[in-house]
């Protein structure tokens, strides 16, 4: 202003203005302002009031010589006074009067805001401290260091003035200078701090303490941002520490502790992890492959070792509920982590060919069996739906389907289903997963036992009317041969009443349905016997050999191994277990001689007059009824050879479209057609097998393409 004396005169009236707002009397005949009553207050007396009139100066004011180098010297004098905590001679009031923004303030809200193009006094001020005092190289270097050095102490676990920083942070926001002067270089000292320190802790702590030091500091610096520093630097500072602390270790981090976390089942840690891998770019995608690839290779584990075989599904069904609870607490149930898991899952189950089919469906009968106390209907249900979560992943289905018709079946006939409620619920869902012709079957094995009923009702009515009905209630399931399992009938030497009442019943049925042929499956039938021992009268639930055995002990005390053979016509290996079950096992109605676990020839047999037991109906394990390797290899067999005429099939019923087809075409479209895992090298046998029996031939200029032949 010093260098403007033109406007002197005009800002002295201002002054003059201004500091008669804050003492009228003094000023005011300088002002020209005319004085008296104002108002009706008490003082007056109750006069009438009358108008303030402010006229223009008569003549213009001037400021007194070297004022603004005295306006200065004062300032000068008051800034060091409070930079160096020393007293000052002047008093605050006199300081204030001259402040410059209020000074100009009436300057501010009338001229500056009729003229767009003038900056306001306080930016006009906030421009002139930016350019000659923070622009300054000095005042900005150490001003910077010393708010750096106040956030590295912080960092370190100091307690700082957080209201200073926030301060002059904001000082450097308000002159705009904040990013030049300050974040981009506490951005590179933040870069250089979490570069060093994450390496450090990846060597020096556990998986679990790294991520939860990570969570600590990314809460610290946003908290940071929330206290002293600009919003504008939230963004780049926690992108800074998620890349040094995250980005930089990932692969370190899940190599180092993701397989321990899943296999200790740590979920607080897991979703932690989770969280923190989601923030990072290509953080999630690592960190679901090697989600995958842990599935893959602990599902292997329980798979492929034969030795587990017996606590195989359970093993799978305890994972299977582990992943889902970990997919649904820790990855807030991810679809891209569902996914992964259903892939790897159906990847590791189907390793093993067949056997998780066959092993699946023996679980299912050893829930669906009599006897089985373990469950409420509701939780059988519920153990029934986690089974078949399982049994989506199988390849080879009609494995399952052939191992469960032949438990299902045997259930059925042995009168050991827990439940028919469970049973049919089950059927349900097998339709409802795999289709009508998958269950039809089954669904016909439920219809010949309900028919079987209806026939057992009308043959006891016909047995009232016969003279001679005989003494042994005789009851006849009905199997439909195309629905259950296949039977190897085998020829026993029955009792005279049993042959008897065997022929009563088939003229009794075939007098009804003509044409049909009865085979009698002795194999599946069981008795109830009853005997007198010392102690008293029992009855035994067996099986139809062991009542052939037991009964032979009406006759004499004593018979040796081959008398029994030759007398009941039983098969050996079948015999042996027979005779095992009665008389080695818990419930020993026969005597062996000599002792041991195992049946030999030559072994003697006689009745256990000495027989005791708690219970009255003893059920004694029909060993019969138990799978057997032979069973268990010619169950598999069976399943072979269907897939060989559903292989044939397809392949007749594609060329008879198709006509001419190439070799690599026509196993494509038999990869797309087959329900079943099947292999390049048995397509082409089924494929020479099918030309040697002329359905097809080969192009005779192009061996790799093939003709239907109608």
């Amino acid at each position: 202003m010093a260098g403007e004396p033109q406007k002197k005169q005009h800002l002295s009236a201002l002054v003059g203005y201004t500091n008669g707002l804050t003492k009228p009397a003094s000023l005011a005949a300088a002002a020209g302002v005319r004085s008296g009553p104002v108002g009706s207050g008490a003082a007056g007396g109750g006069g009438t009031s009358k108008k303030l009139v402010i006229k223009n100066f008569r003549e213009r004011p001037t400021l007194p010589d070297n004022y603004t180098r005295d306006i200065w010297q004062k300032l000068h004098e008051a800034v060091r006074a409070i930079q160096s905590s020393t007293s000052i001679q002047y008093n605050l009031e006199e300081l204030y009067q001259i402040m410059i923004r209020s000074i100009f303030l009436f300057l501010d809200r009338t001229y500056v805001l009729q003229n767009s193009m003038l900056p306001s006094i306080w930016d006009m001020g906030l421009e002139l401290f930016r350019n000659h005092i923070i622009n300054d190289k000095i005042v900005q270097t150490r001003t910077i260091d010393g708010i750096l050095l106040l956030i590295e102490r912080e960092r370190n676990g100091e307690t700082v003035d957080r209201s200073l920083l926030r301060s002059l942070l904001s000082m450097l926001s308000d002159l705009q200078v904040y990013k030049e002067s300050f974040e981009q270089r506490f951005l590179e000292e933040t870069n250089c701090l979490y570069t060093a320190e994450g390496q450090r802790l990846m060597q020096e702590r556990e998986v679990p303490e790294y991520l939860h030091h990570v969570n600590k500091r990314l809460e610290e610096e946003t908290d940071r941002v929330v206290t002293y520093l600009d919003y504008s630097t939230q963004k780049p500072l926690i992108a800074c520490v998620e890349r040094q602390l995250l980005g930089e270790h990932l692969s370190a981090v899940l190599q180092k502790g993701f397989d321990n976390l899943l296999d200790e089942n740590r979920i607080a840690d897991l979703t932690q992890m989770c969280q923190l891998f989601s923030r990072v770019k290509s953080g999630q995608q690592l960190l679901l492959q090697h989600w995958s690839e842990y599935i893959k290779n602990f599902g292997t584990t329980i798979v492929v070792n034969p030795e587990k075989d017996k606590d195989m599904v359970q093993d799978l069904l305890d994972f299977k509920e582990k992943v889902d609870h970990i997919i649904e607490v820790c990855f807030q149930k991810n679809e891209k982590c569902i996914n992964l898991m259903k892939e790897s899952f159906e990847t590791f189950i189907n390793k093993r060919p067949n056997k998780p089919a066959e092993l699946i469906a023996k679980h299912v009968d050893s829930k669906l069996r009599a006897g089985n106390k373990e469950a409420t209907d509701e939780e059988l249900e519920r153990i029934l739906d986690k089974i078949m979560i399982i049994f989506r992943f199988i390849h080879g289905k009609d494995v399952f389907e052939a191992f469960y018709k032949k438990d299902l079946a045997k259930r059925l006939l042995v009168g050991k289903s827990a439940s028919v409620d469970a049973e049919k619920s089950m059927l349900s869902k097998l339709k409802h997963e795999c289709g009508a012709a998958f269950t039809s079957k089954l669904e016909g094995m439920f219809k010949d036992m309900e028919l079987s009923k209806d026939i057992m009702v009308q043959f006891k009515q016909y047995m009232q009317n016969q003279k001679d009905p005989g003494n042994i209630d005789l009851t006849v399931n009905i199997l439909t041969m195309g629905y259950w399992p296949t039977y190897m009938p085998m020829d026993v030497v029955l009792p005279p009443e049993m042959v008897k009442l065997q022929e009563v019943f088939k003229t009794f049925y075939l007098g009804k349905h003509s044409g049909r042929k009865l085979q009698w499956q002795t194999s599946l039938g069981h008795a109830v016997l009853k005997t007198e021992f010392k102690e008293g009268k029992k009855e035994f639930q067996v099986s139809l050999f062991q009542t052939l055995v037991l009964l032979m002990f009406n006759e004499g005390d004593e018979f040796s191994f081959e008398e029994i053979k030759m007398a009941t016509g039983i098969e050996d290996s079948e015999l042996k277990r027979t005779m095992q079950s009665l008389a080695c096992g818990k419930a020993r109605v026969l005597n062996k001689s000599p002792r041991g676990k195992d049946v030999e020839d030559g072994d003697k047999f006689t009745f256990n007059d000495d027989f005791k037991h708690k219970l009255f109906r003893i059920k004694i394990n029909q060993i019969q009824m138990k799978e057997t390797v032979e069973e268990q290899a010619s169950t598999t067999e069976r399943v072979f050879q269907d897939r060989q005429y559903q292989i044939d099939a397809a392949i007749v019923r594609i060329m008879k479209m198709r006509k001419i087809l190439s070799h690599n075409l026509l196993v494509s479209e038999l990869y797309n057609q087959l329900k079943f895992p099947v292999k390049p090298g048995d397509l082409k046998k089924r494929i020479e097998s099918l030309i040697d029996r002329d359905y097809m031939e080969r192009d005779k200029d192009n061996p790799n393409q093939y003709h239907y032949v109608a």
